[in-house]
């Protein structure tokens, strides 16, 4: 009978403390139930194999013998003995002993000392005699419990603030940023006492607050190149107030001069010089109103040249009329100017002038009818020959030569010759194309 069999048939026949009989299921009379040794010697005589056969244990024996063979049985459930409360297998028992076991001893290989696996797992990472690298990456390696010491004070990688702008730096390039550090406290240059100027600063208290400071006079503009410490400029400026005053008024005449030269460029450079005038005159009868009460007033055009480095022209008008067409015409004359270029030009005048008063009139309704004049300069009149620097345009005495009954005030009213009380004269010199070029 196989031994697993009798083991169960004893163990049903002893639930609830009643014996049953194994072959009919009856309950057993104590009184008449008494060990039979020679069955028991037969019994534990029989031969099992391991009840961990199936797990691969091969052991064979007798029934009496399978105690004793668990007990060292390397397929046998048993509990840890460091009390861990795990079961495992006999045959695991050594390396969940030595790895595994929570309870087992472990001594750490730095510091020597001893704890229990599960201690030990918080220990590692932690052991202040373990050796590890620096954590800024510079290389060295020491033990744990100085590695904290090193990376706030030695470590050549460690991250550190900036004394004077405060900014993070790694510690060995900031030696090289305090060259160029803005708030590096440097003293001053010219050893007017000043110290602890951050760099920033500095040009601004050389320029503004340094006594010591050489500066220029203040009328260096003026020709002064005195030059001293910001201090003495005050001594200087008290001992040399009337040789300022007299640099100042020569800069005020040579400004003055250079004023009058640029707007005589200026003015070269704002009028025609393609031998064409048209002069607007605005507010034409107000104008008008005013030449009868003044009588002759004679009113001017801008400049204007015949070509580019050529004769400087004006024309003049009379709007209440000049000579024969005083009161009742429109006079218009031009004259020559003294010019830039007169030196480099033929003389007399002798170049075709012709005048026009343009018609407003709208050109899609009506064809425009100008009034025009052509005349060749008289070679002997006096206003053609080669103009005096003492001719302006301003000099009435000297009168162009033109047309003193241009047009009458009564035909100037016919058409749309006066239009938003303007009216536009027309003033061009035909040169020789080889004299333009």
């Amino acid at each position: 009978m196989d031994y697993k069999a009798i083991l169960a048939n004893c163990h049903n026949s002893s639930s609830e403390g009643v014996f049953k009989c194994p072959e009919d299921q009856l309950p057993l009379d104590y009184a008449k139930i008494y060990p039979d040794r020679d069955l028991e010697t037969q019994v534990l005589g029989l031969s099992i194999r391991c009840i961990h056969s199936e797990e691969g244990c091969r052991w064979n024996g007798q029934l009496k013998q399978l105690q004793i063979h668990l007990n060292i049985c390397a397929f046998n459930v048993i509990p840890c003995p460091n009390r861990c409360s795990t079961k495992l297998i006999r045959r695991d028992l050594p390396e969940h002993m030595q790895h595994d076991c929570p309870k087992r001893k472990v001594r750490c290989e730095f510091c020597g000392s001893d704890f229990t696996g599960e201690a030990y797992e918080d220990h590692q990472g932690s052991c202040p005699q373990e050796s590890v690298y620096c954590e800024n990456k510079c290389g060295a390696r020491m033990m744990r419990r100085v590695l904290s010491q090193h990376s706030l004070a030695e470590c050549p990688k460690r991250t550190q603030p900036c004394p004077y702008c405060n900014k993070e730096f790694v510690f060995d390039t900031i030696q090289s940023h305090q060259y160029q550090c803005p708030r590096y406290p440097i003293t001053c240059p010219n050893q007017c006492g000043m110290a602890n100027i951050a760099r920033e600063d500095l040009n601004g208290h050389l320029k503004d607050s340094c006594s010591s400071a050489l500066v220029l006079c203040p009328f260096k503009d003026s020709g002064c190149k005195h030059r001293c410490p910001k201090i003495s400029m005050s001594r200087h400026l008290e001992e040399n107030m009337r040789s300022h005053l007299s640099m100042m008024s020569s800069l005020v005449s040579r400004q003055r001069q250079e004023i009058q030269d640029l707007k005589k460029q200026v003015e070269e450079l704002s009028v025609s010089s393609e031998g064409v005038l048209i002069w607007k005159i605005s507010d034409y009868s107000r104008k008008v109103q005013e030449a009868k009460v003044r009588g002759n007033f004679e009113s001017f055009s801008p400049v204007f040249y015949t070509h580019r480095y050529g004769y400087k022209l004006q024309v003049s008008a009379f709007l209440n009329g000049n000579g024969s067409g005083e009161g009742s015409y429109l006079s218009v004359y031009i004259r020559v100017l003294p010019g830039e270029y007169d030196n480099l030009l033929e003389w007399p005048f002798s170049y075709r002038v012709t005048f026009t008063l343009l018609d407003q009139s709208d050109p899609s309704l009506s064809k425009p009818q100008n009034i025009t004049e052509t005349f060749n300069p008289d070679p002997n009149w006096k206003n053609f020959q080669k103009p005096s620097g003492s001719r302006n345009s301003l000099d009435e005495s000297t009168l162009g030569f033109g047309y003193p009954k241009f047009i009458s005030h009564e035909d100037i009213r016919k058409r749309n010759y006066v239009r938003d009380n303007s009216i536009f004269l027309r003033a061009s010199v035909e040169i020789p194309q080889k004299i333009i070029a």
